[in-house]
Formats: structure tokens, C-alpha cells, sequence
């Protein structure tokens, strides 16, 4: 897959394009869906397909201090986006200057005269350009004069016989937020996952009670889980190695920063430190808790490493 970074990375040979354009955070089933046709029809007419996307998110430069927490980190989008078959992926700088681009010259600038659209694929509710005045009408309507058709693809929902809420980046970054990671894993396809670097904490797991862990600083504005124990994965340099996963505070420890921490169960002497790594999470085992004892403490974070086991070893979805 092609990524070009603004619209002067675009060839100036660039041919007709089938095109779709969105945040596309976690790039959940819905996008999926989306790009997925989008890919289809690029196919059918045997012609490449265009994912466009905005850095940083528009509601960043629109309303500041807005932003939202990321379901995926921009390379981990990337590679989701390749995977479904996309040619190319156009990532561009959303600045204060291009948030007042009307939606006309939005079509005309990036659809036409930068990808030569011939196809325009998005979702029933997708908005553009200033004060986002173009919707699927506008898009459609536009064109008619500049040769391109649109078509617009109705998002999945949750939920038995099509009921409950349509897939969405808000719904996900909700179920996240609540610690739900069976909703969450629902919404985006594969089991939600926070990156960082390892960083030195305050090594009590290694150095007092036997479970040392891999301290993540997360990246900027990433959707971190609800405060608890979880079971997932550590990733690091490709390779899944099943965790038990803490976020929150330490309390029986008085702790005051929130962090995440994953102990890589039956690993030893792992040396991460600087390390960028992953950590997917799959369940929630429960909530932090403060502890009388460090006794206590020890005897049920042995039972939240049995039952990680347990989980990881049980699953057999996507990743």
C-alpha cells in the first residue's frame, strides 16, 4: 500500500481512483464495511482504491482541547487499512487554513483534481468540508458535474435481528471507557490495543512480589480501559505473549499515577525497557482494588494470572 502524506505526495500521474474518506479511528467494523466495498468497486472497475484520513483529528483544530481518545495509533490504522486490500492512503494535515476549505472546493481540491475519483464511497452520515455543510447529498449532487458516482454504505449494528446501536468509533471508545472489552471487541472486529514505550515504574511487581511488568507510557489521547485487571496479550516485535494486565493507580500501595502494566505470564527475564510494544486487551477479570496485605495482594494476582491463562489460551477470534 502506497501513503502519501498531503496532497503534493499525490503522483501527478495519478488515474481514476475509487476513493473513501473518514477518520476511520480503529477502523472498527463499520469501516470496515465501508472500505471493504470501497475495495470492491476499485476491483470491479480495475482501478486503485484511495483511503483518505485527516492528522490530527479535526476536532482537535475545529473546537481545541476536543480530541478525542484514539482506538488506534495512526501506524496501527494504516496497517488495518492495508489489510483490507487498499492501494493507497492518503493522510492529510488538517490545519486551521484547511478546515475552512468549503465543501466545493474540498471535492474539487482532493477528489478531483488530486485522485481523479470516479467512484466515492462512504457511510449514510458522513459530513465535509467547513462547518461540515456537505453531507452524501451534496457529494452526489457535485458529482453529476465533475464525473464521479457516490454510494453510500449502511453501517453494521449490534445486537440480534439488526437491533441495538450502529457501529461507531463514539460507541467503541464508550465500551472501552466502561472496561467492557467484550462490547468493544464486538464493535472493532479484534481486541482493543493501547502502544508505548516501556518505561521503569516503581518496580514493586519485579522487585517485591515477583510479577514484574512491562510499564507502558501510552500515546498521546489513547482510549485506555476502565481502572482494573485484565486478560490479553503483551506484543513486542510481533510477538503475542499472553498477560495479565493491570491499569489504574496501585492503591494498595497509595499510588497516584494511572498506568498500564502487563506481566507476561510464565516469561522471564525480559528486558523492555525502551521498547515501543502493544498490549491487546481481551476481558476484564475485575475492578483495582486496595488490599489489607501485600498477602492478599499476592494471592489474587495469582488467581488474575491463572484465569488470563485460561482466557488467552481459550480464544480463537480475530487478533
Amino acid at each position: 500500500m502506497q501513503r502519501w502524506r498531503g496532497l503534493e505526495d499525490v503522483p501527478g500521474d495519478w488515474g481514476r481512483s475509487v476513493v473513501t474518506i473518514g477518520s476511520y479511528d480503529g477502523v472498527h467494523r463499520g469501516h470496515q464495511l465501508i472500505i471493504g466495498r470501497a475495495v470492491e468497486r476499485a476491483r470491479e472497475l480495475g482501478i486503485p482504491c484511495v483511503v483518505v484520513t485527516f492528522d490530527p483529528h479535526p476536532s482537535e483544530v475545529v473546537r481545541p482541547g476536543s480530541h478525542p481518545p484514539l482506538l488506534a495509533a495512526h501506524h496501527r490504522r494504516a496497517e488495518l487499512t492495508a489489510g483490507l486490500g487498499v492501494d493507497a492512503l492518503l493522510i492529510l494535515p488538517f490545519t486551521a487554513e484547511f478546515s475552512q476549505l468549503s465543501a466545493g472546493d474540498f471535492v474539487r481540491t482532493v477528489l478531483v483534481d488530486a485522485l481523479h475519483a470516479r467512484v466515492v464511497v462512504e457511510g449514510p452520515n458522513f459530513r465535509f468540508g467547513h462547518k461540515a455543510a456537505g453531507d452524501i447529498d451534496f457529494l452526489s449532487a457535485l458529482g453529476l458535474k465533475y464525473d464521479y458516482e457516490v454510494e453510500a454504505v449502511d453501517l453494521f449494528v449490534r445486537g440480534e435481528a439488526g437491533g441495538g446501536d450502529p457501529f461507531s468509533s463514539t460507541l467503541a471508545r464508550r465500551l472501552v471507557a466502561e472496561g467492557d472489552m467484550a462490547g468493544a471487541r464486538e464493535v472493532l472486529g479484534r481486541p482493543h490495543r493501547v502502544e508505548g514505550v516501556v518505561v521503569r515504574g516503581a518496580g514493586r511487581g519485579g522487585r517485591d512480589l515477583g510479577y514484574p511488568t512491562a510499564n507502558v507510557e501510552t500515546l498521546p489521547h489513547t482510549a485506555i480501559p476502565a481502572d482494573g485487571v485484565y486478560a490479553g496479550w503483551l506484543v513486542v516485535d510481533g510477538e503475542s505473549m499472553p498477560a495479565a494486565i493491570s491499569v489504574g493507580t496501585n492503591p494498595t500501595f497509595d499510588g497516584t499515577a494511572r498506568t498500564v502494566e502487563a506481566y507476561a505470564i510464565d516469561r522471564v527475564g525480559l528486558d523492555l525497557y525502551g521498547l515501543h510494544v502493544a498490549v491487546d486487551f481481551l476481558a476484564r477479570l475485575r475492578g483495582m482494588e486496595k488490599f489489607d496485605t501485600v498477602e492478599a495482594l499476592l494471592e489474587s494476582m495469582a488467581d488474575d494470572v491463572k484465569r488470563s491463562r485460561e482466557l488467552v489460551d481459550a480464544y480463537d477470534g480475530p487478533r
